[in-house]
This record gives structure tokens, C-alpha cells and sequence, in this order.
């Protein structure tokens, strides 16, 4: 097809914002960027599709999700309310995942893939739990990516709190799937995958070396790390180091790796962090939710950490995420300087984008340039002000809304045109989701109950 009409944001390192140009797709790919006239006389029969004046751009891209998530939305929590970061993995997440089972697996994934295409977000990286349905999770979520056009990297979080046979199913699913899409690249290489783990306070020695030793073909680990203090006094109880040390001890960091949050990390850890290239992301939602404190991300960055961005599986509005990072850093350090727009655009678009170009292997995402992948959105954005490339991220920051988004494409195909849904019927899959969320909450308040009484 031909996009036309369209004002393009390129997101090339170099930030371009071109007027009067037309994008020639071909395939998954972006084939050539120029006038309209010469594409239609060079590609007479190719689709012609006008953007009717909006901004043309590329997708936006979440360095980190929990899908299994969504059943948290309104679900009270038996007891008293976590008082901190470990009660609330107590009381919450360990709950919660064990209440999951395939139906609810697949329909967690429905809803937060369909989240994701209404707000323009075109590729997930998802840590996925469900110890009571680990042997074929991780293909249940991939038949949703899959039949939904989005673009998603997939891992099993292992852990050793479900007994040494969950570990060892967990180590299994991650080797099975990632030898699978490594042999067969299923969905036209919009699937990808990485080893999950949870977070060093729930591995032992013996599980990290386990999971090290069975991660033979090259594949990047994805973990939890230093979120909160309670995971490096962990470390060191176990190890004598800290939490970073040890993950690189055990040969988990590398520059295939995702380490989520690293909140509370030392100089140390931010240097060994930077000199294995591992990727960190920051999630600010999360951690304002969880109360766990904000990573030291301009020092990261300074320091020369490659360091995306994620959602942790809130919304998948990444804007929202955009926004959160530039207000409550200032408010962090009491500085309204700190934060400026343009280092979050670093993270949320370069990093990101290189992160995913990275784990697809199928030419450049999160640009638009011949030869990269055509994983587009359509802002209907009518600034009052200048939008240049210089001001652009603020104005993301103060202007821009996912509501605003009307077309969502991922590898040339539209998943949503004009804000219809194109592949998925979203009353179904929300009814289907919200079939399954009674018995998920009762399985849950049982689970509490049962540990309350154990």
C-alpha cells in the first residue's frame, strides 16, 4: 500500500518530520519514503490509503508486561492491605498466578493485546506466571499473538517458591518455546523469546546455575531485579552479594538480557550493569503503586546503561508512562528540572526500539526508513503551537493522548483503522474475560485463605 497525506514522524536517530512525503509498503516492510506522485507512477497498483492529515508514526514499544495481570483490575485482597513490597507479592501476585489456569491465561492475553492495539503500543515484551498451567502457557499466549497481529517476546518466569518440580517445568516451557520459535519463527517473526525468571529473592544458587546451564542456545534471560531493598538483603543473605553481583556471578546479565526495575542498585551495580550491556527497563507506575522508591535513571543513562522503558503490566498506554516518568522524577528529587522529555524519548523510543529490533531479527523496528519493519500508528494531533523534532517529546508529554490514536498497524497489516478494531471482536473478548473472572477470584480467595490458615 501507499500512505498518503500523512505528517511523518520518522523516529530516526536523526528525527525527521516530513510533509508531502508517502510511505510504499511492501509486505511487513517499509519499501521506500517520497512524494505521492512518484510512488503511484513507479507502483501504480499498489492500495492507496490516505492519513488524512494526521501524523504517521511508529508504534510504541513496552520493554516490559505481565499480561497474567489483567485479573487484578477492582479485585479486593483479603486482610489487612500490604504494608510493603514483599506482602504485596504475598498477598497479590503469588495468589493470583496460582489462581490461573488456561482459559484465564488466554483471556488475560486477549484483553491486554486488544489494550495495546487501541493505545498504538505495536510490541510487548511479557513475563509470563501461572504455576497451576506452566507445560503449554507460553503457546497459548503465542496462538492469542499470533490470530491478533501484534508483535510480542515471550518467556515462563521460573521460581523455586512452587517446589524444585514447578522450577524444574518452568526451566522447560522457557527451553521448549524458545526452541520452537528459534526453529520455526512462527507469526512472520513477530514472535520472539526469551528465559524468564522472577527475581533473585525467589532463586536459589543451585536454581540460577540450573537455569544457566539449560539456557544453551543463546537466548537473553528476562528478571526482576533490586526492585526493592527486600531483593538485595535477600541477595546478600544468600550470597554475600549484591543482587546485580550475583545475577552476574550465575551468568544471567549479557547484553540478550532484560533486567526489570534495578530500583535500588548501588554504583557498582549500575557500572557492571553497564560494562555486560544487560538492558534494564523502568516501570514508574508500577513502582509509585508499590511505593519501592525510582531508579536512578539519568545516572543510569549517564553511566551508559541501556535502559528501555515498561509498564509492568498496567495500562498499555505508553504515553502514560511517558508522563509518569517525567512528573514523578521531579517530584522524587524535588527538582523540576530533572527528567527533561528528551531523555525519556531516549529511553521509550531509541532504546526501545533497538531492544526490539534486537529480539526479532527482522530488520529495524520503531523507525520509519526503508527496509524497517511497518509497525505504524495514526495520531489525529492538531498542536497550537510549533511541533518540531527539538520539542516534540514534550509535546507527547503535555499534548498527545492515546485517544487520539486512530490506526494501529504491525508488520503491514492493520489491526485497527479509523478506531475499529479490524481482527478482534473486543465485546466477545471482554465478555469471555469477564466470564472467567468469578472463578479466578474465588480460586484466589481460597488460595488466601489456605495460607492464612497454613
Amino acid at each position: 500500500m501507499i500512505i498518503k497525506n500523512g505528517k511523518i514522524i520518522t523516529w530516526e536517530k536523526e528525527n525527521r518530520i516530513l510533509d508531502g512525503q508517502a510511505i510504499l509498503i511492501q509486505g511487513d516492510m517499509i519499501k521506500k519514503i517520497a512524494p505521492v506522485e512518484d510512488l503511484l507512477r513507479e507502483y501504480p497498483g499498489e492500495e492507496l490509503v490516505d492519513a488524512k492529515g494526521q501524523y504517521v508514526m511508529p508504534g510504541n514499544i513496552c520493554a516490559h508486561t505481565h499480561f497474567y495481570g489483567a485479573y487484578a483490575r477492582g479485585m479486593a485482597i483479603p486482610g489487612a492491605a500490604p504494608k510493603d513490597f514483599t506482602e504485596i507479592l504475598q498477598k497479590l501476585w503469588f495468589r493470583l498466578d496460582q489462581a490461573l489456569d488456561e482459559d484465564s491465561v488466554r483471556a488475560s492475553a486477549y484483553v491486554c493485546i486488544l489494550d495495546a492495539i487501541k493505545h498504538g503500543t505495536t510490541t510487548l515484551i511479557d513475563h509470563h506466571a501461572s504455576p497451576n498451567f506452566i507445560d503449554g502457557s507460553l503457546d497459548v499466549i503465542a496462538d492469542v499473538v499470533d490470530e491478533t497481529g501484534i508483535r510480542a517476546a515471550l518467556c515462563y518466569e521460573v521460581t523455586d517458591r512452587g517446589g524444585e518440580g514447578r522450577m524444574k517445568a518452568g526451566v522447560e516451557e522457557n527451553m521448549r518455546f524458545i526452541r520452537k520459535v528459534q526453529s520455526s519463527r512462527p507469526g512472520d517473526g513477530r514472535l520472539s523469546a526469551l528465559f524468564g525468571l522472577h527475581a533473585g529473592l525467589t532463586l536459589s544458587e543451585e536454581t540460577l546455575d540450573a537455569c544457566r546451564r539449560a539456557n544453551n542456545v543463546g537466548a537473553g534471560f528476562h528478571i526482576h531485579a533490586a526492585e526493592d531493598a527486600a531483593d538485595e538483603y535477600d541477595s546478600l543473605t544468600k550470597s554475600g552479594l549484591r543482587t546485580i553481583d550475583r545475577l552476574q556471578k550465575h551468568g544471567i546479565l549479557g547484553r540478550n538480557s532484560i533486567v526489570a526495575h534495578a530500583v535500588h542498585v548501588d554504583i557498582k551495580e549500575i557500572d557492571i550493569l553497564a560494562e555486560t550491556g544487560t538492558w534494564v527497563t523502568h516501570q514508574p507506575r508500577s513502582n509509585m503503586n508499590n511505593a519501592v522508591g525510582m531508579a536512578q535513571v539519568e545516572g543510569m543513562l549517564r553511566s551508559g546503561v541501556r535502559l528501555g522503558l515498561g509498564n509492568d503490566g498496567m495500562s498499555n498506554d505508553m504515553w502514560e508512562e511517558w508522563k509518569a516518568t517525567y512528573f514523578v522524577h521531579k517530584l522524587w528529587h524535588r527538582d523540576s528540572r530533572r527528567m527533561p522529555a528528551s531523555l525519556i524519548e531516549q529511553m521509550a523510543v531509541y532504546n526501545n526500539a533497538e531492544l526490539a529490533t534486537d529480539l526479532f531479527n527482522v530488520g529495524k523496528i520503531g523507525k520509519i526508513e526503508p527496509g524497517a519493519q511497518a509497525d505504524l500508528i495514526f495520531v489525529d494531533y492538531h498542536p497550537y503551537t510549533p511541533l518540531t523534532t527539538g520539542n516534540l517529546p514534550w509535546h507527547i508529554v503535555f499534548g498527545f493522548h492515546s485517544s487520539m490514536i486512530t490506526t494501529t498497524m504491525v508488520a503491514g497489516k492493520f489491526l485497527m483503522q479509523n478506531r475499529q478494531l479490524i481482527w478482534i471482536d473486543e465485546e466477545k473478548i471482554a465478555r469471555e474475560a469477564l466470564g472467567f473472572a468469578p472463578d479466578v477470584w474465588k480460586r484466589f480467595v481460597t488460595i488466601s485463605q489456605e495460607t492464612l490458615e497454613a
